[in-house]
């Protein structure tokens, strides 16, 4: 059966989408919130569907659990027995139960004999792994495992072993279901069974049930009503990490609506790591939310350890305050109320509930693992304080044990070992949030996730239908107010030009105009390789002419009258390629701010209110050749000081005064030219080490700073004065206006009137589509999470959604009817704000 809705709720797809659509058409809304979180909790709401997924670690108690909730044994459960086996059960009517069986494949069944031989410490079976000779063999050895760990329940390792020998079994006798590759699947007459108890008889035995993929059951169960499906899922640590993953698969996947999460630390004290895992994922998953049941499982081994109870307590404390817990046994609990309906005749169950489980191995009866756990109960010194006083023997084996104690205090110690396994409560924590808090939680997730976009899209129609509707509607009078708009649009031009120009300056100066810095680093590249060529193209011949040309009366000149020439050659040089390069970044920088001012909106403003820009880039260029001359001159000024020797040239102790000595002392061996060009090296080297620190410091600081400070000091007073300027020209602007306002004006009523009309049809289009989703609301009871109208004064255009807002509000008495009628129209969009404000 299917999750039926009320049939005011028949429409609410298509009505949550209209809203959908009107938000997504909208482009300064459409960016501000995700829809998928609406679109999840809609598809919740209104799917046929519910599905309750119950997940955890194998053994945890998952499927003893779903057989204590649907007070029957569907599902097969025993520990150690870990399938990748998937369950759902959906409701059917009494006389429509079925069950449709998926098998393993032959591949699927040799990675579980794999996995479970890896684990036991088995060889692998070579081949195919499935002839008849090896899979005796595997049982054998399994078998074997068993008796030596002292029986199926004793030891992880017998439960390991045990779950392997089901397998062997189960493939052994439906080998013929089993095919290659493929799943097989089998309905109830394909398989012979009669009836839905047949079929899970059927399934529930344990060869069966190590060998089935997935199994279907369709029963008749009031819990299952309303859609409900109950999921059960393979153990999140199975041995095969395939079956795992579909777990973690299944809880990811947006049909999966809640969670009943399964845990197993009140056993083992901690959080596992596949469990915690398994919590973060849970919690990821929008379409779960909050709908997350945490069960501590095999809360009955807190019962005999105080430490465990203790360290249980701690992490329900840390991790889960304000969840949803509950702490069973359901093991338990659930085979208690099966034997309430036994007696001494068939051993209150032993020959009837717990047959196959006691014969399983050999001729001797094995002890089903719930009389163990009712024995322990009974002997623990849980019941002190009670009626019952069983007492346990120490020469009687459990079964025996059990036997006499039931015989002896009967059904009201079982009803009271159910009242304390917490699976009464468990049940009907269950049963109530599916059958009276399920349906209104769902759809009030839906309505609190469309309360924000209803808000924002009121607001945003009743702020445009203000603008528009303040509008002059007629061509005189629209010229007027156009007119009257020019000073305050002059105004906001002039103020955005100057916050334009002053942004990109600073930008500039603090290093994040990208394309200026890479023009001012190709100038620092540019001093840099100048240098070095021309040192290593220096010569001696040429600076020693100079300096005799210079003093005509000598035939000779002195290394210190050479070394003064080279400095002169390498300033002057250096000097030519900073002016360059600053002319350049000068040129490219005001190129790009005067393109990046014409593909402003301000200047595209200024253009249509004065047929030009005012001048703008004349004056912008103007002050491009003035930066220009400033930097030309700095740059000059810098190159300058390069003449004079580095003021730590001549400190004692450095490279570059011992440099300078021994050049002079080579040098000084003759008097012509021949010693002074044998130094050439050595007076390179001494103009490198002056020279470099020199253009560094110039490239690195000095001549940023002058540049940053010359863009500054230039063109901010300059774009403040072109920013008053604008606002001074409202004559020329309203010339220009007047020739070309009328036609602007019968474009723009058109306009106003054609957006208008679109306005109050998206405002319809909302109306109808949040009235129809407030009848929903009111049907399902939740009559305060009602969403907003919009509800425009006097507008005969949206009378028709009055009257449905109107009507709405009758029904719901928490809302407080519209103003009929206001004084002025500024005071009817306050009362109507006032009003909506109440609705949300």
């Amino acid at each position: 059966m299917t999750m039926q809705l009320p049939p005011q709720c028949e429409n609410l797809r298509e009505q949550v989408e209209a809203i959908l659509n009107l938000w997504q058409k909208d482009p300064t809304l459409s960016s501000k919130q995700d829809t998928k979180r609406v679109q999840a909790s809609l598809s919740k709401a209104i799917s046929p569907t519910f599905e309750i997924v119950f997940a955890g670690a194998f053994s945890a108690g998952k499927s003893m659990l779903i057989n204590a909730l649907l007070e029957r044994e569907l599902l097969y459960s025993a520990e150690g027995h870990a399938t990748g086996t998937e369950c759902y059960i959906s409701y059917a009517e009494p006389d429509a139960e079925r069950v449709v069986l998926t098998f393993l494949s032959e591949q699927q069944v040799q990675e579980q004999m794999a996995a479970f031989c890896g684990r036991l410490g088995l060889a692998l079976p070579s081949g195919n792994g499935l002839e008849e000779a090896t899979l005796s063999r595997l049982k054998e050895q399994a078998e074997a495992i068993v008796q030596q760990e002292g029986g199926k329940s004793k030891s992880e390792r017998a439960k390991q072993a045990d779950a392997l020998r089901l397998l062997i079994e189960g493939f052994q006798q439906n080998r013929v279901r089993i095919y290659p590759t493929e799943n097989g699947v089998f309905s109830m007459e394909q398989l012979n069974l009669g009836n839905l108890k047949e079929a899970a008889s059927f399934a529930r035995r344990g060869a069966n049930s190590a060998v089935l993929r997935k199994i279907e059951y369709y029963c008749h169960h009031p819990l299952l009503k309303d859609g409900n499906v109950i999921v059960d899922t393979p153990g999140i640590d199975a041995p095969v990490r395939a079956d795992a993953e579909r777990t973690y698969q299944k809880i990811a996947h947006p049909d999966t609506s809640a969670v009943v999460c399964v845990l197993k630390c009140a056993s083992t004290g901690e959080l596992t790591k596949e469990e915690t895992e398994l919590i973060e994922l849970i919690q990821s998953n929008s379409s779960i939310r909050d709908r997350v049941f945490y069960v501590f499982n095999r809360i009955d081994e807190t019962w005999y350890n105080p430490q465990l109870r203790q360290r249980l307590e701690t992490i329900i404390d840390q991790q889960f305050r304000g969840a949803r817990i509950f702490k069973t046994s359901a093991l338990l609990g659930f085979y208690c109320s099966q034997i309430k309906g036994t007696g001494r005749g068939n051993r209150f169950g032993l020959d009837t509930i717990f047959s196959e489980s006691i014969r399983e191995l050999g001729s001797k009866e094995q002890t089903p693992q719930f009389v163990i756990e009712f024995v322990k109960y009974c002997s623990s010194g849980r019941l002190i304080g009670t009626p019952f006083r069983p007492l346990v023997h120490g020469y009687e084996t459990p079964i025996d044990n059990y036997v006499r104690i039931l015989s002896e205090w009967g059904m009201p110690l079982v009803d009271y070992m159910i009242e304390d396994s917490g699976i009464e409560e468990f049940r009907s924590g269950i049963t109530r949030y599916l059958t009276e808090e399920k349906r209104p939680q769902l759809f009030l997730d839906l309505a609190n996730d469309l309360r924000p976009l209803c808000v924002e899209l009121r607001k945003s129609y009743l702020d445009l239908y203000r603008d528009l509707d303040s509008q002059p509607r007629e061509v005189s009078g629209m010229i007027e107010y156009e007119l009257a708009l020019i000073n305050q649009q002059l105004n906001k031009i002039g103020r955005d030009f100057y916050d334009h120009i002053e942004t990109m300056v600073n930008e500039i100066i603090n290093g994040m105009d990208k394309d200026f810095e890479s023009d001012f680093r190709k100038l620092q590249a540019k001093m840099v390789r100048r240098l070095d060529e021309l040192l290593d193209t220096f010569s001696v011949d040429g600076t020693y002419s100079q300096a005799v040309r210079i003093h005509q009366r000598n035939s000779t000149a002195p290394f210190l009258a050479v070394l003064v020439e080279a400095f002169y050659y390498l300033s002057n040089h250096l000097e030519d390629i900073l002016v360059e390069s600053a002319i350049t970044v000068v040129e490219n920088s005001f190129r790009r701010l005067i393109d990046r001012v014409r593909s402003s909106d301000y200047y595209k403003q200024l253009l249509r209110l004065l047929g030009s820009d005012g001048e703008i880039e004349k004056k912008l260029l103007e002050v491009k050749d003035k930066v220009c001359t400033s930097l030309v001159s700095g740059a000059r000024k810098e190159c300058d000081r390069y003449l004079r020797e580095s003021p730590r040239f001549y400190d004692e102790g450095t490279f570059s005064i011992y440099q300078f000595r021994e050049v002079l002392k080579q040098t000084a061996q003759s008097y012509d030219i021949s010693a002074i060009r044998d130094a050439e090296p050595g007076i390179r080297q001494l103009l490198k080490l002056d020279f470099e620190p020199k253009v560094s410091q110039t490239i690195r600081s000095n001549f940023r700073q002058e540049t940053n400070n010359t863009l500054k000091t230039q063109l901010l007073p300059v774009a403040r004065q072109i920013a008053d300027e604008i606002l001074q020209k409202y004559p020329e602007a309203k010339q220009f206006m007047e020739a070309t306002l009328r036609k602007e004006a019968e474009e723009k009523i058109a306009l106003n009137q054609q957006r208008l009309k679109e306005l109050e049809a998206n405002i319809d289009k909302y109306n109808r589509a949040v009235s129809g989703i407030n009848l929903c609301l009111q049907a399902l009871g939740l009559n305060r999470e009602m969403l907003p109208l919009i509800l425009l004064p006097d507008s005969s255009a949206t009378a028709e959604s009055t009257e449905i807002s109107e009507s709405s509000s009758e029904r719901n008495t928490d809302q407080v009817s519209a103003p009929a009628s206001t004084a002025s129209s500024a005071e009817s969009f306050a009362e109507l704000d006032s009003f909506l404000d109440d609705l949300t």
